[in-house]
């Protein structure tokens, strides 16, 4: 098996990182095709049901509540009970969800499904970048973590393409069964990956994680990380919430919920809930078509994840942050522009409004869509990493909630030019944070990161 190596790095077997890390990422699979099919549902069930807007941003949002619970059980589950067990719980909780949606008799029985599924993806979203980060060596902590992101955005297009296909029959319980699939691979997979080592060390399980990590290094390897482990277990595991705001922490939590926070309402799940909706509004004459259009964003988003954590240990997070966020603001107004004329652009509007997602989608996908989530996952220290990532993660739903919520009335009620203009306009905030509050984690093994602060 090939090695990675550096200088001052114990070696580590390849193969298998990167298998526990595929495996931990088919949970990223799970994630986007739940969150993405939505995108071609929706106008379906809006039909079958004959929704309300209220109703059906409720239908599309309300999973995104049972993210935000999710996150917050998750993350003590993780701590208590471990993070591989955790990613075992979530996958029946996917399967409980994945089954109830396409047998929903009504809009209740389905918004109460949307919310099973949520809870699974507040589960997995909490504790899958927490345990790669947990196994990786810092040298490639950035791109395997990144492997996450990138799942989520492979499942999001595989959400769209399934759409496109059943779009003629107008067939979306099919679109929501056919989550069942990866579900149950996912599971299949988990069963056989072992437990995090440094949570096993933090619970008196010293034998355990040497034996975990001699399995994918050598002796002297498995000493210089259990020293690691050690030095960042100084301080025990906490049990309490509030020690998030404690002194030593607070800092990272600022980080990690902001940048989550930000993530959101720069306007990403906009694209990826009524992704087909926007273009209808730019002029899109048929369901399929606009289907259509989202997918090509949708393989936009993937090929530009893959670009993303190529570079992350490579550039760096900031840099990577400072381009992409910086693209995304020009793509909004840009966007914002084009809907305020739509009138005299005429038919070259929905050209116009493809072009602008697309740079929008794929800046988003190599800076804040990959780069969020393995800060979140690098700056708390180990004492409380599976509680951070859950606040992070519960930030980031509850803005994620409040955007996909207000959409649909916020383009009603100010125009599609205004909207895309509030979201162009957080864009620039997020450059001001990144500039001022980010650190720069690259190639920082965890301990020293903690230990060092933010």
């Amino acid at each position: 098996m090939a090695e990675i190596r550096s200088s001052s790095a114990p070696h580590v077997n390849r193969g298998f990182i990167l298998r526990v890390s595929s495996i931990a990422a088919l949970g990223g699979v799970l994630y986007g095709y739940d969150m993405g099919i939505i995108a071609a549902a929706e106008i379906f069930v809006k039909r079958s049901f004959a929704l309300s807007t209220v109703v059906e941003e409720l239908v599309v949002s309300i999973v995104l509540v049972g993210a935000m619970i999710g996150a917050i059980v998750g993350g003590a589950v993780a701590d208590h009970i471990g993070r591989r067990a955790t990613l075992v719980w979530a996958a029946g909780i996917f399967i409980v969800g994945s089954l109830l949606a396409p047998l929903a008799p009504s809009p209740a029985v389905l918004i109460v499904a949307r919310a099973i599924i949520g809870l699974g993806i507040g589960f997995t979203s909490v504790t899958a970048p927490v345990y790669v980060s947990e196994l990786a060596p810092p040298q490639s902590r950035g791109m395997l973590i990144g492997l996450y992101q990138f799942a989520l955005t492979v499942g999001i297009a595989l959400a769209d393409l399934v759409g496109y296909l059943l779009a003629s029959q107008q067939a979306w319980r099919l679109m929501f069964g056919l989550a069942v699939v990866p579900t149950v691979f996912f599971l299949m997979a988990i069963l056989t990956v072992p437990e995090s080592p440094r949570w096993l060390f933090a619970h008196a399980r010293e034998k355990d994680a040497e034996s975990v990590l001699r399995s994918y290094t050598d002796a002297h390897g498995a000493q210089q990380f259990l020293a690691d482990i050690q030095e960042g277990l100084k301080t025990p595991v906490e049990q309490k919430w509030s020690a998030l705001w404690s002194p030593a922490v607070r800092g990272s939590l600022f980080v990690a919920v902001g940048l989550t926070v930000l993530q959101q309402v720069t306007g990403i799940n906009t694209i990826i809930y009524y992704g087909p909706r926007i273009f209808a509004l730019a002029g899109s004459t048929s369901h399929s078509s606009a289907i259509f259009a989202t997918l090509m964003v949708a393989i936009v988003n993937v090929i530009a994840t893959v670009v993303g954590i190529t570079l992350v240990d490579r550039v760096g997070r900031k840099p990577l942050l400072y381009i992409g966020v910086s693209g995304m603001t020009v793509a909004l107004f840009s966007l914002s522009y084009a809907f305020k004329h739509d009138a005299t652009l005429g038919p070259s509007m929905g050209m116009i409004a493809i072009a602008c997602l697309m740079v929008y989608i794929a800046c988003f996908a190599f800076s804040l869509g990959a780069i969020a989530w393995i800060l979140v996952a690098e700056v708390f220290p180990l004492r409380v990493r599976g509680r951070g990532v859950a606040a992070a993660t519960l930030g980031s739903g509850i803005s994620n909630f409040v955007v996909s919520f207000t959409f649909l009335s916020l383009i009603n009620a100010i125009g599609s030019a205004y909207t895309f203009a509030i979201y162009g306009t957080l864009c620039i905030v997020t450059l001001v944070f990144v500039r001022f509050a980010v650190p720069e984690t690259c190639g920082r093994d965890l301990e020293s990161i903690s230990l060092g602060g933010t």
